[in-house]
């Protein structure tokens, strides 16, 4: 047994999730990596975050399904007390105007980005809350700047899921403020991770990167620093919170 804190992260076996992985393990965290179809790939970080001590496994589950999210949680139950949650799996699609969406994207548009992490929220409640016996936590949801802009043009279905998630943070936060647990989100801006090539435009970040005050895309590495310090004791007083990491957009 070890007594560094249980981490899980979903969708950490690329990107933002897979950076944030690697940085808890740096930290002192022992990880759970939760990956949706690349086992190779989660496996890798896994390793990486072994060679800091770091205690890690990983587990499949699709969060858009009660299933996936079963599996997840047994995983987490198997492995010890739960102290915090990255709720970061999340999709994209295709660039469309609002007018070509069809009813299947938009379900798994919401499956994943909302209705997964306010799921994945609920079981990391019930097992961090002092209301349910538990010894409280920190939940930090990721969201997006798309949240704000709207996206038009682009994926207004992605925009609307990701200002739910805002919308969800608030109030989770101030329902649980009194039971040990913080929430907040952080919302990145233009960030140069595989994510945009799932959505058919794998240069997105370097070809929006004049319109950043900054003049450049973040990285994957930037949003899990902002991730560590809403983990941490650092952040201690701060809960409710969405946190802009965009190069000034």
């Amino acid at each position: 047994m070890t007594n560094r804190p249980l981490l899980l992260v979903t969708g950490g076996s690329r990107g933002i999730g897979a950076a944030v992985c690697r940085k808890a393990a740096a930290q002192g965290y022992d990880l759970l990596v939760n990956y949706h179809s690349n086992a190779i790939a989660a496996e890798a970080v896994a390793a990486d975050c072994r060679a800091f001590g770091a205690n890690a496994e990983v587990v499949q589950g699709d969060t858009a399904t009660e299933a996936g999210i079963e599996s997840i949680f047994q995983a987490v139950d198997r492995l010890g007390s739960l102290h915090g949650l990255v709720n970061n799996a999340g999709v994209v699609d295709a660039t469309a105007r609002v007018e070509e969406f069809d009813r299947a994207r938009l379900d798994r548009m919401f499956a994943v980005n909302v209705i997964g992490k306010i799921r994945c929220a609920t079981e990391a409640v019930k097992r961090m809350s002092t209301k349910h016996g538990g010894q409280g936590g920190v939940i930090v949801n990721i969201s997006s700047m798309a949240a704000v802009i709207g996206s038009s043009g682009q994926y207004v279905d992605y925009a609307a899921a990701k200002a739910a998630v805002d919308t969800f943070t608030v109030g989770l936060s101030r329902e649980v403020a009194t039971e040990g647990i913080r929430v907040n989100a952080i919302r990145p801006g233009i960030i140069d991770t595989e994510i945009h090539a799932s959505g058919g435009l794998p240069d997105r970040a370097r070809d929006l990167a004049p319109i950043v005050p900054m003049q450049r895309p973040g990285t994957a590495d930037e949003v899990a620093d902002s991730v560590l310090y809403l983990l941490s004791p650092q952040a201690s007083y701060v809960t409710g919170a969405l946190l802009n990491v965009s190069g000034g957009r």
